[in-house]
């Protein structure tokens, strides 16, 4: 029983903590991104969906762990996969491959030394983490688990008509979501006033 729980929590706790034995830029950048590219997240793609921005960490979280169990039965593979002790880096990587994914036209800047289109941001972090000197898997799970999710949730539908990634009412019914209203101001017009108030003078 013990045993039993002590997996269950080692399980959990891959994506709740990070290595801070040794901060690094690395680090830095990624709790940066966790920062930045969350609230981006939620307070547009997912604004009053909390819900569903619960169930794409869910997923997420799902293929990163598939994806370690399964690479460190392969026999090649196994010593890269079992160097990779905390999965929280990777998947805050999938949430800036998302973002990504769905505002692929913003323009931005790399410490100012170019610009470059939100598509690519991935891949410029990816070289970035190599440059430092960070292992690339990393950020290349998270990419995975990101192109997935994206592929399912935005391209899928859009090719069949079917979301296989839609939220179960289970998960839905623990978040109270609202409606999104944008509440308008007193005396503001948002439109030319009707012809009889402009003549009533």
């Amino acid at each position: 029983m013990i045993r039993i729980e002590a997996s269950t929590l080692k399980l959990l706790s891959t994506f709740n903590m990070v290595s801070v034995y040794m901060p690094d830029l690395d680090f830095m950048f990624h709790m940066f991104f966790l920062a930045r590219y969350c609230k981006l997240l939620e307070e547009n793609t997912f604004r009053g969906r909390t819900a569903d921005f619960f169930y794409m960490l869910l997923f997420g979280a799902s293929v990163l762990t598939g994806i370690v169990l399964i690479g460190g039965m392969i026999p090649y593979l196994s010593a890269s996969f079992a160097r990779i002790i905390f999965l929280s880096n990777s998947l805050t990587f999938m949430m800036v491959y998302v973002w990504s994914k769905q505002n692929p036209f913003i323009h931005m800047s790399f410490l100012g030394l170019f610009t470059f289109t939100a598509a690519y941001l991935p891949w410029v972090l990816l070289g970035f983490s190599v440059l430092v000197g960070a292992s690339a898997w990393v950020d290349l799970l998270g990419m995975i688990a990101g192109h997935a999710y994206y592929f399912l949730e935005d391209v899928y539908p859009r090719m069949t008509g079917r979301r296989p990634l839609k939220t179960p009412s289970l998960i839905k019914a623990l978040f109270a979501d609202e409606d999104v209203v944008v509440a308008r101001p007193e005396n503001v017009r948002f439109a030319p006033p009707p012809a009889e108030e402009l003549h009533r003078d």
